[in-house]
């Protein structure tokens, strides 16, 4: 998805429309926790000015990512929306960061959506089935709300080497201590 100058300054009346579909498997090296990134489709609108144009970007894609416990492949489709200004050559403040400079005659935004394709991976990422599935020697895993409900369930129980000492002063497990 690339244009040229020229192409551009052809749409400064009415705008231009984009709909796409744009490469972007390079971020696979850039962060290697990405495994696989689908074609991202890409959509949207730009106005052509005489020294900019700015547009609105749609980006809908998945990319496969290892699941934060087991490392097994979890499909993560993300949509981006975001604002994006190019501005040709000269005609602008180079310090400017909110600003996409163009150098040459095209204008190619692809390092624009791999970056903030790279900026959308989550820290950590967690499978249903495999939240589901933990458990090992003597442990398993569970939430929050299931430890809870299982802490309820559990009356505290008097270790039998103990139980003597309650007969000796007349309680049970059951009645409470009167002070």
């Amino acid at each position: 998805m690339k244009w040229t100058i020229r192409q551009l300054l052809k749409h400064r009346q009415g705008g231009m429309h984009v709909d796409g579909t744009a490469d972007l498997s390079a971020v696979k090296q850039l962060n290697p926790e990405i495994r696989e990134i689908s074609p991202v489709r890409v959509t949207g609108t730009c106005s052509v000015g005489s020294g900019s144009m700015t547009c609105h970007f749609r980006l809908e894609g998945t990319m496969t990512l290892p699941e934060s416990r087991t490392w097994e492949d979890i499909e993560y489709p993300f949509e981006i929306e975001t604002d994006e200004q190019f501005v040709w050559e000269g005609e602008t403040d180079p310090s400017d960061d909110a600003v996409h400079e163009v150098t040459g005659e095209v204008v190619d935004p692809t390092p624009v959506f791999e970056e903030l394709v790279l900026l959308e991976v989550p820290i950590q990422i967690f499978s249903e089935e495999a939240a589901r599935s933990m458990e090992g020697k003597g442990w398993t895993f569970s939430s929050e709300e299931e430890y809870t409900a299982k802490r309820e369930e559990e009356k505290p129980k008097v270790d039998p080497r103990l139980a003597g000492l309650a007969d000796l002063f007349g309680q049970s497990d059951d009645e409470p201590e009167d002070e």
